[in-house]
Formats: C-alpha cells, sequence, structure tokens
C-alpha cells in the first residue's frame, strides 16, 4: 500500500470527523480494489441528489380548445366539454435544473404516478459538449436574423457542466444517469446520444452505471455527407457522425426489429420479376422442403412433380388458385412469387446512413443548432417502445422527442433549462396537437411545470469537499461579493439589518434575487412579509430570471396590501467592469400588456361570450449597444443589437460608412405567442409535499391558479402572421378573470389579468 502524504492524512481525518464518504480516490489507497476497468475523474463520488422539490402545474394545454361540445366528441371519454382532459396521464413538460427534476421524480409523489403508467419504458438524451450554441436561439425579425444568446442563468449552468472540459461534463451526466438508471423499468432502454469527441468517455461511464453486461449497441449515425472542416493542409478525416449508446436495465426489454427499404440495386438484382398486370416486383422462392420426413414436411406430387413440401396439398391448391404458385415449364419445381413491397425490409444493423438532418426549409425545422431530425427519433422510439409506453428526454430542447412521442401514441416526460426551449417545445406540441385532431386523430393534454421551491446549494459553486463550516463560509463570501456588485450596477446604496433587502435606491428599497436561480414566489412572499412588519411599501426586485407564472397574481396581492413592487430584469452587462464604471448598464422592467375585452351579450338560444384583443406590448431588453457595433464593425458588414426595447440592424458599407435600420416597427413585432384563459380563477395550483409527522404526500394551495389554455395565436417559421383578437368564448353571466400570456420572441413570459362582467 503506498504510503500517505501528510495532506491526505489530514484530509481522512477531517472527513471521518465530518461523517462524509471519502472520496474514491482512497479505495484504491486505502483497500484492495477487484474492479477490472473503472473511469476515474478529478472530483468524482458517489454521492447522488435526493432532494424532492413539489412540482407547480403552472399551465395546462389541450390544445385545440372546443368552443362546442360536438367538437370533442371523438375523445369526450377523456376531454369534458370544455376540451379539459379528465383522466389518465397528462404529459409533462418542465422547466429546470434536471438533476432536481430526475431527483423529484425519483424520490417524490409523482413516482407513483409513473409507476402506474408501467415505468420509464426509454429514455433518450442528447446532452450537447464543447457547444457553445447550445442555449442560443436564431430569432428571425423580419428579413434577417438574431441570435439571441443564453441568459445568465444558461450561461452559469453551460460554464458548470460543459465550459470545463471533459471533467466536469462527466461529473455532471454521471450523477444524472445514476438517477435515470433508477427512474427506469425493469425493461426500460437508454439511448443517450453524444457527440465523437466525448462518447468514448461516457461509454465507460455507463459501462459502470449500467454494467458492461447491458449494452447493447453503439450506433453510428451519419449526420451529413461532407464537413466544411476539411480545407487544404488539415490533418484529420472529415467528421461526419455522431453516436448513439444503446442500453438495457435488465435482459428484460421492449424491442421491436427495424428495417430499413431494400435499395434500387438490390431490387433490381434479386426481384428481377415484374408482374404484367400490376407491375409489382417479385422474386421466385423455393417452397420444397429441406429436411423432408424428418421435419415433419408434407410428401406428394404436386404439378407433375414429387417432393417433400413447406405446405400441405390444400394449401398448395389455394396459393396456384391465386397465381402465388408458378411453374414456369413442365415437369420443372413449382416455386412461389415473392413481392418486394411484402417484405420488411433489411433488418437495422449499427451503422445509420439513410437519415439526413433537419434541412434549412423543413417544415419541422425549430431553429435549434442541434436540432435533430424527427425520423432519427421515430426510429428511436418504435425501436425501443410499444404505443401507450411511457419515455423522457430530460434534454429536450425544440421538443423533437415529445413531438414525435405524441404523433407515436407514446406518453411522455420532457425537461429542459432554457425557457425558451420550453416556450418553442409548447408551440411545437400544439401545432402536433392541431395535426392530430385535424387527421382524426386522438392526443392528450400536456402540462408545463416549475420546480416549486429550489435549494441553493445545489446551485452555488460550493467545493462539496471542504468542511461543512468552510463551504457556508465560500457560500457567503461568493454571495457577498455578487451583491456588491448588482448594487453598484444600479447605484443604490447598500442597506443593513434587513432581512430580505440589500440596499436603498430614490427612497425604494432594493432586493437582490440569487445569481444562479429564478427568482420565486416563495422569494416575493418572504418581501411581502417583511414590508408589512417594516411598514415598507416601495421595493424593487432585481433578478435574471423569473419563475414561470410568477405575474401578475403576486404583484396584485402585494398591491392590496399597499406595497408597490417593481420587478426588473438584471442585465449580463453587470458583469463587465467598464460598463458598470461608465454606468452603461440598464435594469430593464418586466414587460407590460394591454389588452380590451369584447363582451357579446347574450339572446335567445345563444349564451353570452367574451374575445380579448391584444392592444398594446412592451419589452425593455438589451443585448449588446449601437455604439459597441458601430465601433467594432468591419467595413461590408452588419450586427443586429436589442437596446431598451428595439432590435436595430448597424451596418457599415465599405467606405466606412454606418447606417441603422430599426427592426421592430411596431409592439407587434415582439410577440410571438399569446395566450387566453376564459375563466382564470377556475382551477387551483397544488403541490404534493410530505407531511413531515405522518410522512404522507398532502396537497396543498400554492394560492396562485393554472393558467388553462383555452385559445392561443403564435408565429412558426413557416408562419410569421399573428392574430390579434381572439375567437369568442361562450360563457355563463356574470363577473369573471380572464388572464392573457404573452410570450415574446425572446421567450420570457408576461401574463395580465382583467375582470369582466359578462
Amino acid at each position: 500500500m503506498p504510503r500517505l502524504t501528510e495532506q491526505e492524512q489530514q484530509e481522512i481525518i477531517r472527513y471521518i470527523e465530518a461523517d462524509k464518504p471519502l472520496p474514491e480516490k482512497y479505495r484504491f489507497l486505502l483497500f484492495e480494489d477487484k474492479r477490472e476497468v473503472e473511469l476515474v475523474w478529478n472530483g468524482k463520488t458517489n454521492e447522488v441528489c435526493n432532494i424532492v422539490l413539489p412540482f407547480q402545474v403552472i399551465e395546462q394545454v389541450d390544445e385545440p380548445r372546443a368552443e362546442k361540445p360536438e367538437d370533442t366528441a371523438s375523445q369526450f371519454s377523456l376531454f369534458d366539454e370544455r376540451g379539459r382532459q379528465l383522466q389518465g396521464w397528462t404529459n409533462k413538460l418542465i422547466w429546470g435544473d434536471n438533476k432536481l427534476i430526475l431527483s423529484s421524480l425519483k424520490n417524490g409523489p409523482l413516482r407513483e404516478e409513473i409507476e402506474r403508467q408501467g415505468g420509464l419504458k426509454l429514455i433518450y438524451i442528447d446532452p450537447p459538449f464543447d457547444v457553445g450554441a447550445d442555449f442560443s436561439m436564431d430569432i428571425e425579425i423580419g428579413g434577417d436574423t438574431f441570435t439571441k444568446r443564453p441568459n445568465i442563468l444558461e450561461e452559469i449552468a453551460y460554464r458548470d457542466t460543459w465550459g470545463k472540459g471533459a471533467d466536469s461534463f462527466i461529473a455532471m451526466i454521471y450523477e444524472r444517469l445514476i438517477l435515470m438508471r433508477d427512474l427506469l423499468a425493469e425493461d426500460g432502454l437508454l439511448l443517450l446520444h453524444m457527440g465523437w469527441n466525448i462518447s468514448h468517455h461516457v461509454r465507460l461511464v455507463i459501462d459502470e452505471i449500467f454494467g458492461r453486461d447491458n449494452f447493447i449497441n453503439q450506433i453510428i449515425w451519419r449526420r451529413q455527407t461532407a464537413h466544411s472542416d476539411i480545407g487544404q493542409g488539415s490533418k484529420h478525416l472529415g467528421r461526419i457522425h455522431d453516436v448513439i449508446l444503446l442500453y438495457s436495465k435488465s435482459e428484460q426489454f421492449a424491442w421491436n426489429m427495424q428495417y430499413q427499404p431494400y435499395s434500387k440495386e438490390y431490387a433490381e438484382a434479386f426481384y428481377k420479376e415484374v408482374d404484367p398486370e400490376t407491375g409489382r416486383r417479385y422474386q421466385l422462392g423455393d417452397i420444397t422442403a429441406p429436411g423432408g420426413a424428418s421435419k415433419g414436411n408434407p410428401y406428394y406430387e404436386f404439378l407433375g412433380v414429387t417432393r417433400f413440401w413447406r405446405f400441405s396439398e390444400k394449401r398448395m391448391h389455394e396459393l396456384y388458385a391465386k397465381g402465388m404458385i408458378v411453374q414456369k415449364k413442365p415437369g420443372t419445381v413449382p416455386r412461389q412469387k415473392r413481392f418486394l413491397d411484402e417484405m420488411p425490409g433489411v433488418p437495422l444493423q449499427d451503422l445509420w446512413l439513410d437519415i439526413n438532418t433537419v434541412q434549412p426549409q423543413a417544415r419541422e425545422r425549430t431553429g435549434y443548432a442541434t436540432q435533430k431530425p424527427e425520423e432519427l427519433l421515430e426510429r428511436i422510439i418504435n425501436l425501443g417502445s410499444n404505443e401507450g409506453d411511457l419515455i423522457a428526454d430530460f434534454f429536450c430542447g425544440s421538443g423533437t422527442t415529445a413531438a414525435v412521442a405524441e404523433k407515436l401514441g407514446r406518453k411522455w416526460i420532457t425537461s429542459d433549462l432554457g425557457k425558451f426551449a420550453i416556450h418553442t417545445t409548447r408551440k411545437r406540441l400544439i401545432g402536433v396537437q392541431r395535426q392530430l385532431k385535424a387527421e382524426g386523430r386522438d392526443y392528450r393534454a400536456f402540462e408545463i411545470l416549475n420546480l416549486g421551491k429550489y435549494e441553493r446549494q445545489h446551485y452555488i459553486g460550493v467545493n462539496p469537499n471542504l468542511r461543512e463550516a468552510e463551504q457556508q463560509k465560500q457560500l457567503q463570501e461568493k454571495e457577498a461579493a455578487f451583491l456588491d456588485l448588482i448594487l453598484r450596477a444600479y447605484r443604490a446604496e447598500k442597506t443593513e439589518g434587513f432581512a430580505t433587502f440589500h440596499g436603498k435606491k430614490a427612497g425604494r428599497l432594493v432586493a437582490v434575487g440569487p445569481v444562479n436561480l429564478p427568482v420565486t414566489r416563495l422569494f416575493v412572499e418572504e418581501i411581502i412579509l417583511e414590508c408589512r412588519k417594516k411598514h415598507i411599501t416601495r421595493v424593487d426586485i432585481l433578478g435574471f430570471e423569473f419563475e414561470m407564472g410568477l405575474f401578475p397574481n403576486v404583484l396584485d396581492e402585494a398591491r392590496a396590501k399597499g406595497i408597490d413592487i417593481a420587478p426588473k430584469y438584471i442585465p449580463a452587462e453587470v458583469f463587465d467592469k467598464r460598463a458598470v464604471e461608465k454606468n452603461q448598464v440598464v435594469f430593464h422592467d418586466v414587460s407590460f400588456i394591454e389588452v380590451k375585452p369584447h363582451v357579446r351579450p347574450g339572446r335567445a338560444g345563444v349564451p353570452p361570450a367574451v374575445a380579448i384583443e391584444l392592444t398594446d406590448f412592451s419589452v425593455f431588453y438589451s443585448q449588446d449597444s449601437i455604439a459597441n457595433a458601430e465601433a467594432t464593425l468591419k467595413d461590408k458588414a452588419s450586427k443586429i443589437v436589442v437596446e431598451r426595447g428595439q432590435i436595430v440592424k448597424v451596418s457599415k458599407d465599405k467606405h466606412g460608412i454606418v447606417s441603422r435600420e430599426v427592426l421592430t416597427q411596431s409592439w407587434k413585432d415582439w410577440i410571438d405567442y399569446w395566450a387566453v384563459d376564459f375563466n382564470f380563477e377556475s382551477k387551483r395550483e397544488l403541490v404534493r409535499v410530505k407531511n413531515e409527522d405522518s410522512g404522507e404526500w398532502e396537497e396543498r394551495w400554492t394560492g396562485d391558479y393554472i393558467f388553462e389554455n383555452e385559445w392561443q395565436s403564435f408565429r412558426t417559421k413557416k408562419d410569421r402572421s399573428l392574430e390579434l383578437t381572439s375567437v369568442f368564448h361562450e360563457c355563463t353571466p356574470g363577473r369573471r378573470k380572464l388572464a392573457v400570456k404573452v410570450v415574446d420572441i425572446f421567450g420570457n413570459d408576461t401574463m395580465t389579468i382583467v375582470e369582466v362582467r359578462i
């Protein structure tokens, strides 16, 4: 056994005193280990997240909602007269960190619901590695394309999990794969889609988690036929493939062999005969029976030929009568027609050359750089699952897995950290529901969920190998530095003696949200509580991101208590020292919406109805600046920037003359999607939490309501038009609250509530 250094001895003592497991490296130094092969990396640990956070349903989509009962007749057992799903599994689209999502699914109340569906039968994931654009998105504005950069939460996630090289990526995927294994049904399959540059490491990781004996295939998918990185003087071959690793959890798993069509050359070579009446190609197959009597085959004379045959004499005559048995010349052995179009094709191999990437003009294209083709996911889902099975994708991106699963009659769970990914997937799935309805096929409702309560220690970058006291000290130091940075950029004065407030500016107290997670309802409620205790009436809340569905209810609640809360987005420029020093950092307001209700009075035989007209929308988002673009642009180049709510194209001609073109000519240009709930307070938002005394899961009301998506209009890549007035929705007389949700072209959602009397 190698001698331990003094530092190693002291480290072991610290771990023992803190009652923590020893790092993996000491297993090799202190104990004999019989493992043949193992992947070891810096920071490897066997600790797996086991936290349970409640899932909040913030939106339910049963598109397309029926305005009349007869419109849902085909699915009446599943949906009510309003179009709401009555029973069965509701598909899940979850926004948040997939580690916390996986842990909460595994250990929380949703696990029971998953098990009732037979468990997760298939998990497909496509985690990006070493891709700088994994959270970026191309946005069309006019005839130009603008690349939206990731928000701070997404950038932090990228830096922590992919931006530090293979070590950080493997550590990230290792823990998540363990959680996925535990969630996967015993007869389930895992497919992990990887780039060529990391797959060899990850295969060893999965071998360790699932066992080498459960490895099934390494699939090579040719994603393109040529690559632009091959030029004169290049010292490598074109990198044109991805790797898909296929593992089972046990020897018992669903398997539906897939087939590829025969090539033209194969068909012409082996199916030479052509039926003159139908034009169908066929070949003549042997119908004699090798093995004869020993195999129990019949022996008789047919068309003058005596042999052991594959079929009974009766069956042989039936086939002959149908023209399926052919004897070319008297005395020759008859043969059977086997038509090409009745053959399944060539059994699928592990080299996939026949599926192309998503083309620029393809209807399914969403703008994601790493989007996978639906044809690829169709093959994967058909291969490893059956209709009605539950499947999952925890890096959903643009929602390809969910879209294909819905079309193939599977149930699904998908998640993503990027809010824009959730928004893109929502639009895509509404489109799928519309398509299925038009085709007369069934579809399921889906829910959009938040994690209801966030645990900071799972987000903040604190060294887990430190003692508890040292971790707390490091955490406090990081938070103090962050708060100082934000307050300086906001030009606010630091304050003391408050539980939730950090600064003061122009007579308003300032609360700064965390660096690495959204501002939540709980965060705002704590602010409201302190305001009431200390008679505070004016508050600014600064955050990089706000929880979906947070506004406007919480602001209305505060306003009713005499508290004016102004939420403001923290721009990425706060991390630019020069921008802070020059007072160039602009904290922009959360967007606002203006709407106009149109009430149609009832008359004989016709109930009253209401419609909503969208009349105004404003956003104050910024990305880069006009001045910086003008200073850095080369001749004959252009750049699109967003500055204080305007999208501007800055161009420089060959003479160095700069010109500007405002692309957002109207408030309508900012809107990508909007939707209406015609009776907002009809469905409470409930979460399931564990009672600490009884250990049972209990439903608790969050104080908010689920947005039931009853009508919507949105832009697609193919159709950029937008309706600004909803349909008339029939309703009973009386007062009611309508909710209107708008998602801008950057994926930020804003909601307003309007009260009407019908």
